[in-house]
């Protein structure tokens, strides 16, 4: 069985703000949790933890979430650019 190998902490930070992020946009669209859960046919305690950065959820998830929600799926997933990300990652950087 493969090795499981914890995220490190800023993937760990990264999820909590996605999940801030999912939370705002329920509650901007008057939204509960359990509104979600019964128009998407999750577990509530799966939606929670997604909430709460706990969990990583698939794609199929996400996309299922953003539907519900009435948002496209990048408002659920989108980040600021770290500042200090500069220009790597350019070519010819």
């Amino acid at each position: 069985m493969p090795r499981v190998i914890p995220p490190d902490p800023q993937i760990l930070e990264r999820r909590r703000r996605i999940g801030g992020q999912i939370q705002a946009a329920r509650l901007h669209a008057n939204l509960s949790q359990q509104d979600i859960v019964v128009r998407s046919g999750m577990d509530r305690s799966a939606y929670q933890d997604i909430e709460h950065g706990r969990t990583s959820p698939l794609l199929d998830t996400l996309l299922r979430i953003a539907d519900v929600i009435g948002v496209p799926l990048a408002d659920l997933v989108r980040e600021e650019p770290r500042p200090d990300a500069g220009d790597a990652g350019r070519p010819g950087r």
